[in-house]
């Protein structure tokens, strides 16, 4: 079937009209086909979760006393299972895991770091082994003993990695190793992933982490920085299964008390609870790096930056496998996962070339610009609640979906960032996580969820932060909120951006949310900020919290 857009031929909606209206949306939005984060955003990458990146983050670091340093966060092997044993989560030994820095605005690397993991048997690079009756036998799992800072006598698996830094192009640049500030070594250890409590014993996974985490000498920048490579608990919350039940649930703020109608949210619908939030016992894998901003930064403040996976073009498995041996690889690296601004290949990019954008790169990204200026998702969501919506309002209203084509505002969040905020001299348009380095971290407890959108101009899109509730954001970006005023003005004061105008989104100033609360107050305060991960076992293990 083929839909259409309609021009609003309608006069503008005043706001008493747009609370009936975000009103009706409330009575009406049920069920709703939408689509969101499932960290498996494309077909051809779910057959690869050791290089499938699940979030990105990049923010001026707010861990106190590290003013001017920026912590970049590149997250990947998505949903995991806590009990995923015996092999756990292992990176992948023959991919390439890059963070790419664009200083000049071409939307081209000028800085990536490289890493790349390698497995041994043990540290030593002998099997663990038991005298069974006099015959040496190897151990059959991969951790048979307890496991502390310092002391993994029981580890059948070590994971270590370099980190390089590439000057100019990924693939033909000057390639430099970063080293460890402590003894000058160029290889970094991962640890191993949370089995559980017993594993680790009284002193717990946090402080086994916490000695991973590597003080850097950063080739080319004269201030040190930080390394940690391993496991975290996942921070991104979202209503998943509702989400793609044809999102299951009224997607507006609803009001505290079911029917109560004097909260601020609308009866029917979706009241804020953790509970909500699918992913509660899900770990990741993530990458952190900080890197002091005047290492990453070149004529001006603003930078933009992705992550990308790779891997070797062609793969011949070993019909004789062994651990050291279990494949053959070669030819040239081939880029399979690519991330930067969350939710555009699962909300915006269509069905059919999602495979094509993550192996694409932001200078090439005039092939998928129709998908943002004439977005599909607010199509369906129009054509399945307009007549809905009128019904409950007597109303003959065109269409719900914002009508200020090509969507410029769209262009702006994705492509080329705010003027003022987080825009390049020259706005060369390409997806990217655009950060403003000059503009001073928020810190903690201070954040708005919201980041921008409520007046916070160090959140979301100036950057992103793991405490930034970008499910909410994107929902309501992509139907018009940038249209509205934002809380951007000295003192708070409503500012409209000028991109395009209240009367262009009908429902942009509407709460729409999946109902799974995010904040800055689930996280740490620290490097590397997101949770030490969840425990495999116990089976009622308590779910991570931040520190004091």
């Amino acid at each position: 079937m083929r839909m259409s857009y309609k021009k609003n031929g309608n006069k503008p909606l005043k706001t008493p009209q747009l609370s009936v209206l975000a009103l009706a949306l409330g009575m009406a939005l049920h069920p709703m086909a939408a689509d969101a984060s499932s960290h498996r955003e494309a077909p051809f990458i779910a057959k690869f979760p050791q290089v499938d990146a699940s979030d990105f983050y990049l923010f001026n670091s707010y861990e106190p006393n590290r003013d001017g340093y920026v912590t970049l966060l590149a997250n990947y092997i998505p949903v995991q299972a806590a009990y995923g044993g015996p092999n756990y989560f292992p990176l992948d030994s023959n991919a390439v895991y890059e963070i790419h820095i664009d200083n000049d605005g071409d939307v081209v690397e000028d800085i990536s770091f490289q890493f790349r993991f390698s497995d041994a048997l043990t540290q030593s690079g002998e099997p663990l082994s038991f005298d069974v009756n006099g015959v040496t036998v190897t151990s059959v799992l991969k951790n048979a003993g307890a496991i502390s800072a310092g002391s993994e006598p029981g580890l059948s698996h070590a994971e270590s990695y370099t980190l390089d830094v590439v000057t100019g192009g990924r693939r033909s640049g000057n390639a430099t190793a970063v080293t460890n500030q402590l003894d000058g070594t160029a290889n970094f250890r991962k640890p191993f992933d949370n089995a559980g409590n017993k594993t680790f014993g009284e002193s717990g996974y946090g402080s086994y982490a916490d000695s991973f985490i590597y003080d850097i000498n950063v080739p080319g920048c004269s201030m040190p920085g930080r390394v940690f490579a391993g496991q975290r608990y996942e921070a991104f919350k979202i209503s998943l299964g509702e989400v793609f039940d044809l999102v299951n649930l009224v997607p507006i703020e609803g009001d505290s008390t079911p029917g109560a109608g004097d909260s601020g949210g609308f009866p029917g619908g979706v009241t804020q609870d953790p509970d909500r939030n699918t992913l509660a016992e899900n770990n990741v894998t993530t990458l952190a790096l900080e890197v002091h901003s005047s290492c990453l930064t070149g004529s001006g403040d603003v930078i933009g930056a992705w992550t990308t996976a790779s891997l070797p073009q062609a793969s011949i498995l070993n019909p004789d496998a062994t651990f050291e041996r279990p494949e053959v690889v070669g030819g040239p690296l081939v880029q399979v996962s690519r991330l930067s601004n969350p939710l555009v290949n699962e909300l915006v990019i269509g069905y059919d070339r999602k495979d094509a954008f993550n192996s694409s790169e932001p200078a090439n990204d005039g092939q998928f610009l129709d998908f943002v200026t004439n977005p599909v998702l607010p199509l369906i969501l129009d054509s399945l609640f307009r007549d809905a919506v009128n019904t409950t309002l007597g109303a003959s209203i065109e269409n719900l979906a914002p009508s200020n084509f090509p969507r410029q505002d769209l262009v702006t969040a994705f492509l080329t960032g705010f003027s003022g905020v987080n825009q390049f001299a020259d706005a060369v348009p390409g997806e990217m996580l655009r950060l403003n380095t000059a503009i001073p971290a928020t810190p903690k407890m201070q954040q708005q969820p919201l980041g921008l959108a409520a007046g916070d101009l160090a959140g979301f899109p100036n950057g992103r932060r793991p405490g930034d509730d970008v499910v909410d954001i994107a929902l309501r970006v992509v139907m018009g909120a940038l249209c509205h005023d934002l809380p951007l003005g000295e003192g708070g004061d409503p500012v409209n951006l000028g991109i395009c105008a209240p009367e262009d989104a009908p429902v942009g100033n509407v709460p729409f949310t999946d109902g799974a609360p995010l904040s800055a107050a689930d996280l740490n305060n620290r490097f590397p900020y997101l949770l030490t991960p969840y425990a495999g076992s116990p089976v009622d293990a308590a779910l991570p919290t931040p520190e004091a």
